[in-house]
């Protein structure tokens, strides 16, 4: 009987950590076929068994999957020797936390006791899908490595995420990785016939897609009268522990961003790329940008904001926007704060060992009220766009409700990955949110990723990990709001009741 149980841990935790070869940067998407599959069969043939152990069944699934494609979490830690010894700590806790979805999901699967029916299929996805956007959306919400970013190399069937958004392609994803499983069990020759219906469906996603592509390329194309030059950095983080100044950062990335006084230009430099001053102490370093800025420039980047608030000063992770004098012209405050990263969860308590948020040396980031569309309509420039800083980017479906924005921008530090998998899996994100919200992104990183990606997840322009240099964003064609930028995560609410009507179909057929 232990025999047994240790081979089904070991089973069920390979079966976990090679679905994350599906993701990026390996995009092995044929692996999902296999490994969803075989896990359904496996909770099938042991739902006799109690349902406390299918917890466990699901755990260990999860546990394999998210230790091998979010070990660089650990990898933060190395930078600040209050944290080091934290680092086996992170390695284990981290993916045995979000491994309690998993967990959760088989729990319910059994507990509804399914059927080698389609039924089952339909409900095994309903389930699989709920709880990731739960996953995704309580506490601060972890969005990360959804089983729909194993599609992340096949733009034209994303281009549906337009229309249904990313956790809706979730479902059916899992539901398509399921079709072996549906084939090996099958009842009769209505599941026979679903095994050909759901790579069908696939399939109009992919013709959506090409419809979309057709249109995108016959739009009139619009030509900016400046330029947008994105910066990629690799700028080392120890210089926020070492104590040095941003004397020798600026010169680096004026350098880097080459000037040109008869050219318009907007600046977009990556986030907290300034180490030791504050939005309102940059100004005393106007001396560096007076030789190589002028009035046809403008600068957004990411820096530190300090303010009071009912006499206690309170730091803030911030876009700002400068002209060339270094005015503050608009700024936007980070609203989805890292959980560690830029605030420590039980501050007072975990403060008294030593402990603090790694982005700085004083004290945890304070959240931002509201995320609002910044207006550039000065020195003759005239630009929407909405600011997102680093990982706001993950979020689907809720990182805006006016959508009269033209560009969004996406400001990240991706240091704290390390020479991880980190960085590829973070810019992804960018591809999913430009086709959802039918919007450029354009996007700036140190230790990144810097890239244009159009509303169609095609990227443009791009500055691969570890390179230093710029992009120029110069036209861009303009499309429709698309149909998930008005309604967001409703019509994943919709699919949900229509998974719940095809489970209740089916069952009524079987019993008929």
């Amino acid at each position: 009987m232990k025999k047994n149980l240790y081979i089904d841990v070991v089973y069920l935790l390979f079966l976990g950590a090679v679905t994350s070869l599906s993701l990026p940067p390996f995009n092995l998407l044929i692996i999902n076929f296999l490994s969803f599959s075989l896990l359904f069969i496996f909770l099938l043939k042991k739902k006799n068994n109690s349902h406390k152990v299918f917890f466990f069944y699901g755990w260990l699934f999860g546990f394999g999957y998210f230790l091998t494609n979010i070990y660089w979490i650990s990898i933060s830690l190395m930078f600040d020797e209050n944290f080091k010894f934290l680092i086996p700590f992170a390695l284990i806790l981290i993916p045995s936390f979000l491994a309690l979805f998993y967990g959760i999901i088989c729990y319910l699967f059994v507990f509804f006791k399914p059927n080698k029916t389609l039924s089952s299929i339909f409900l095994f996805s309903l389930i699989f899908a709920v709880v990731e956007f739960i996953r995704g959306s309580i506490l601060s919400g972890f969005p990360w490595n959804l089983i729909a970013y194993s599609f992340s190399n096949h733009l034209q069937i994303l281009s549906i995420t337009s229309l249904i958004g990313t956790y809706s392609l979730n479902l059916f994803c899992i539901t398509l990785f399921l079709s072996p499983a549906l084939f090996i069990l099958r009842n009769d020759k209505k599941d026979l016939i679903f095994c050909l219906v759901l790579p069908l469906t696939f399939l109009l996603f992919y013709f959506f897609g090409y419809s979309n592509k057709q249109d995108f390329f016959n739009s009139e194309v619009e030509k900016l009268d400046y330029k947008i030059r994105l910066v990629s950095t690799d700028i080392s983080l120890d210089r926020f522990y070492s104590g040095e100044g941003p004397l020798s950062t600026i010169e680096d990335i004026i350098n880097i961003s080459s000037p040109n006084k008869k050219e318009k230009t907007i600046f977009i430099w990556p986030e907290g790329i300034l180490p030791g001053i504050s939005q309102d102490q940059i100004k005393s370093y106007d001396y560096l940008f007076n030789e190589s800025f002028n009035k046809n420039h403008l600068i957004i980047l990411g820096i530190n904001n300090k303010s009071k608030v009912n006499n206690q000063v309170e730091y803030f992770n911030s876009l700002s926007v400068y002209d060339h004098n270094l005015n503050l012209l608009n700024y936007y405050n980070k609203i989805n704060l890292v959980p560690f990263g830029e605030f420590l969860p039980m501050e007072d308590l975990l403060k008294k060992v030593g402990l603090r948020s790694l982005t700085n040396n004083y004290q945890s980031y304070s959240k931002g009220q509201k995320r609002e569309i910044i207006d550039l309509n000065q020195n003759n420039f005239s630009l929407k766009f909405l600011p997102l800083i680093c990982y706001e980017i993950i979020y689907s479906g809720k990182l805006y409700e006016n959508d009269e924005f033209d560009i969004i921008v996406n400001i990240s530090e991706d240091g704290w990955f390390g020479q991880s998998i980190g960085p590829e899996q973070h810019f992804v994100h960018s591809v999913f949110r430009a086709i959802e919200s039918g919007k450029y992104v354009i996007r700036s990183a140190n230790n990144g990723i810097a890239a244009i990606v159009n509303p169609l997840g095609i990227v443009e322009e791009k500055i691969n990990f570890k390179e230093v240099g710029y992009v120029d964003f110069t036209k861009m064609r303009k499309i429709q709001p698309t149909i998930f930028s008005k309604y967001g995560n409703k019509i994943f609410g919709f699919i949900i009741l229509l998974y719940i009507f095809l489970i209740f179909s089916f069952n009524r057929i079987k019993n008929e």
